[in-house]
């Protein structure tokens, strides 16, 4: 992709995601975190920039809040912004989060590693601490992560 189609790219995400603000199709909005309702009956959550205890906390309960106020089963948690390395809330996020999640109803979760090796090693460390590891699929690209929610298969 050259230069001009990048920030043509670019320009048209901006104007998507100002429409998304107006027309408030949000559960959560926040610098680090969005979190909505996918057109495919699944949350999407878009995580962004350096995460720390606080925000990864912070965004997992609301990622919940949302799985129980939608009804869904199925999440894309989309990693692809993310830099760095949040390993002081794995095991948090492994060991209780998820299985809340699993409580709450979920069925699937597709998880989309960041470019960064720091922010991989952070949710590899989460998913090997957690009791539901089946219910969890690591994928480097988002379309194969849409494939997998998509499929009848686990």
């Amino acid at each position: 992709m050259n230069n001009l189609n990048k920030f043509s790219f670019y320009k048209e995400l901006q104007r998507d995601l100002e429409d998304r603000k107006k027309n408030q199709q949000y559960f959560f909005y926040t610098d680090y975190i969005t979190i909505e309702l996918d057109p495919n009956n699944w949350l999407y959550a878009d995580w962004i920039g350096y995460q720390s205890e606080k925000t990864i906390m912070e965004g997992c309960e609301k990622m919940l809040e949302a799985l129980i106020h939608y009804k869904v089963a199925r999440i894309l948690n989309d990693n692809t912004r993310v830099v760095g390395i949040w390993t002081p809330a794995a095991e948090w996020v492994g060991a209780n989060w998820l299985p809340r999640m699993e409580a709450a109803g979920l069925e699937k979760l597709a998880w989309v590693y960041s470019p960064s090796r720091l922010s991989q090693v952070s949710t590899d460390e989460a998913i090997k601490r957690t009791p539901i590891p089946s219910l969890i699929q690591t994928f480097h690209q988002m379309n194969e992560a849409w494939q997998w929610l998509l499929s009848d298969n686990g």
